[in-house]
């Protein structure tokens, strides 16, 4: 059975308080929507539709970043759930199998239960998601039978007595792609919001005769982020999460509250994280690599054994080979660093390709930007680079060369050879004890015409 994902991103999301769409707002340096397709993407979806309304383009451009192939359709006028999904029809047109339905600000959805209503959906035109409210207050309510689901009902148009149900509408639903959009045009908005709810798809199936039931799941996995504070507590729950994964899968966290991941981040088996960590997006840690504290990683790779930081700062385009040390006040973005090779202390090293088993001193710089272009560097493997050496790109050091500490290197070194790019030092003797009496007595006559 082909399964079909339509990811509803419309919304305004004003409780938010942002000129950001709400969808785009990042937990575990991902958008909302993302975490949604994410779980979708366990199903094996054939199509993917995303619809969007408010801040449309920004959303499709962050769509097209996670998935070029993936539809794009507006809804111009939020006119509810109901008229959100229509959006997607002729994205599906003469599709088959099972569509499901998904919120963009719902990030926390399994891919297992999703895969429960997949298999509940064999035996029944629809599917909703519920959960069972502590405090149902204003969710929707689903009316049952039995195991049969006959209706859904918003908080606004309940019954006294459909409210002390606390079986509560999830959101999510997977529908029989034959029937779905034959069910939302016969939705109608004669409720207390005016909206086509989708919602009503249930009680139009099931007066034709078709099945439906629920598949339940804890309540805080639908939570949903529609304020600031919303999106804090789902930042805490993807962090505790994700810390409890990495625990799990040995990796040893001296102080796991303090240390922060992406959705992406893998981190090896052995490997140690030190305390006040930062994972960016992009970051995959090889096994028994150290990560030392307050350090800041992104879009790199660590190799095993390597250890990093503390202070240290990897930026996007940064490979570390195996056994690679990157000391404090490091800064290394889109280079290749080999095998062993050591940044102790106090450098920057962008665009360059380093040897392996290299040492370069404190204060080296790769002056990779002449404020237009970009310019790479190259040291060849077994090189010494002295203290505050700037190597002027582009510029390439030869296999076991060496650079004097306070050169500035201008041209290629070969292999073997010491460059030294320095003024030549001059002492002149007793200018300096001269210069400070000058000095001192041009302060003390400054100080005694401002008295």
């Amino acid at each position: 059975m082909d399964t079909h994902l339509i990811v509803l991103a419309a919304g305004q999301g004003t409780r938010m308080n942002s000129d950001l769409p709400k969808v785009l707002h990042l937990i575990g340096g991902a958008p909302l929507f993302a975490h949604a397709l994410a779980s979708g993407d366990a199903l094996n979806p054939v199509n993917r539709v995303l619809v969007v309304g408010h801040g449309g383009e920004q959303v499709r451009r962050a769509a097209a970043t996670i998935d070029p192939e993936i539809t794009v359709v507006d809804q111009t006028r939020q006119l509810g759930t109901g008229h959100a999904v229509g959006c997607a029809r002729a994205a599906l047109n003469g599709a088959t199998g099972t569509v499901f339905v998904l919120f963009g600000d719902t990030p926390f959805i399994r891919a297992e239960t999703l895969q429960r209503m997949a298999e509940a959906r064999a035996h029944n035109s629809i599917v909703v998601l519920g959960f069972q409210a502590a405090d149902p207050g204003r969710y929707g309510r689903l009316v049952t039978d039995g195991h049969r689901l006959e209706r859904i009902v918003e908080f606004n148009d309940a019954s006294p007595e459909e409210r002390t149900i606390t079986l509560c509408n999830g959101g999510i639903m997977a529908i029989d792609a034959t029937v779905l959009f034959d069910l939302v045009d016969a939705v109608g908005n004669a409720n207390a919001s005016g909206e086509y709810y989708l919602t009503d798809i249930v009680s139009i199936a099931r007066s034709r005769g078709l099945q439906a039931t629920a598949v339940t799941c804890p309540e805080a996995e639908t939570m949903g982020i529609n304020t600031r504070a919303e999106l804090a507590r789902g930042e805490a729950i993807f962090q505790a999460a994700k810390r409890d994964e990495a625990l799990e899968n040995g990796v040893t966290l001296i102080a796991p509250n303090t240390v922060f991941f992406s959705f992406d981040t893998y981190v090896g088996r052995d490997a140690l994280v030190e305390p006040n960590v930062v994972f960016g997006p992009g970051v995959t840690v090889e096994t028994e690599a150290v990560i030392r504290a307050f350090s800041h990683l992104e879009g790199c790779h660590v190799g095993a054994r390597a250890v990093v930081g503390p202070y240290a700062r990897l930026r996007p385009g940064t490979e570390l080979s195996n056994e690679v040390k990157i000391g404090n006040f490091v800064e290394i973005k889109n280079s290749l660093i080999g095998d062993g090779a050591k940044v102790n202390h106090l450098s920057y090293v962008g665009d360059a390709e380093v040897g392996e088993n290299t040492n370069l001193g404190a204060g080296t710089v790769t002056c990779n930007y002449d404020g237009v272009f970009k310019h790479r560097t190259v040291i060849g493997r077994g090189a010494f680079i002295g203290s505050s050496t700037m190597l002027v790109a582009p510029v390439t050091i030869g296999a076991g060369a060496m650079t004097a500490s306070g050169s500035v290197i201008t041209s290629d070194v070969p292999d073997g050879a010491l460059a030294l790019g320095r003024a030549k030092q001059v002492n002149k003797p007793g200018l300096a004890l001269r210069m400070f009496e000058k000095l001192k007595a041009l302060k003390a006559s400054e100080q005694k015409v401002s008295g």
